[in-house]
């Protein structure tokens, strides 16, 4: 295996992680794990139910084999002076919504040095706690690049913070954090995008469900389970309605200030 170049910030930042999680007495439980590859590129498309899974995917995976992902956030989380220094200085790539297209470059070349590239293709996390229709990103990226696609669901991450909902200390406290690493998806650029992304959100359809089967905790009558399950989540149709809610008032907001 190639020397990986040192970087400071980046083994800070896990470290602070690792802290924070262990403080929190987070149980954790992985399955699919031999499906990090040990170098080369790779997408992790992953379920968006919560704020962290970034950080508890990096989280998992380091402590796996020490391989660093990273993610595509967006500019204004760059535009935050401490957190855009962190985000920076883990090398993460920064999206700015008017102008895709450059972080598309970035995150393809990123990819073709052997880089893991985490994304989220929901776009938004999802309130309803189910997996919502995918955008094509992650599989035109992994196309382009000519690496696999690896799909990954996480569940649990929504109880310690997630949309629309205040969390209190003490509920966080010994939550159990489950992952699934699925097996590769090999896509090419003559596949149908279309096609390969709607088996993207199938297989994280499928992972999803295992965690939620075995998970140690039943969610029935529990905010954090989605209302198909026995839990109160909102539904898809309630979510979005919320979402759009939301949008509308943030547009009015930026259009007064502006």
């Amino acid at each position: 295996m190639a020397r990986r170049t040192p970087e400071p910030v980046y083994v800070v930042a896990i470290g602070i992680g690792r802290a924070f999680f262990a403080g929190l007495r987070l149980k954790r439980r992985a399955t699919g794990l031999a499906h990090i590859p040990s170098t080369g590129g790779a997408v992790f498309a992953m379920t968006h139910f919560g704020y962290l899974e970034f950080a508890l995917v990096e989280w998992q995976t380091w402590l796996h084999n020490r391989r660093r992902v990273r993610f595509m956030a967006t500019k204004r989380a760059f535009d935050k002076p401490l957190v855009g220094w962190l985000l920076r200085g883990m090398k993460h790539i920064e999206v700015d919504m008017k102008a895709g297209g450059d972080a598309y470059a970035t995150a393809v070349e990123a990819l073709r040095r052997g880089e893991i590239i985490g994304v989220f293709p929901e776009a938004g996390v999802s309130a309803s706690f189910t997996v919502r229709e995918l955008k094509s990103g992650a599989v035109r990226l992994a196309a382009e690049a000519g690496v696999p696609v690896i799909p990954v669901a996480v569940w649990g991450g929504q109880r310690l913070l997630t949309k629309n909902r205040r969390i209190r200390l003490r509920d966080r406290i010994g939550v159990e954090v489950d992952f699934a690493f699925g097996a590769p998806l090999l896509v090419t650029p003559s596949d149908s995008v279309a096609e390969r992304t709607a088996e993207l959100r199938s297989t994280l359809q499928e992972l999803t469900g295992g965690l939620q089967r075995d998970y140690a905790q039943d969610g029935t009558g529990q905010w954090w389970q989605p209302r198909e399950l026995g839990g109160t989540a909102p539904t898809v149709e309630e979510a979005a309605a919320a979402d759009e809610e939301r949008d509308r008032r943030r547009a009015l907001a930026e259009s007064e200030r502006g």
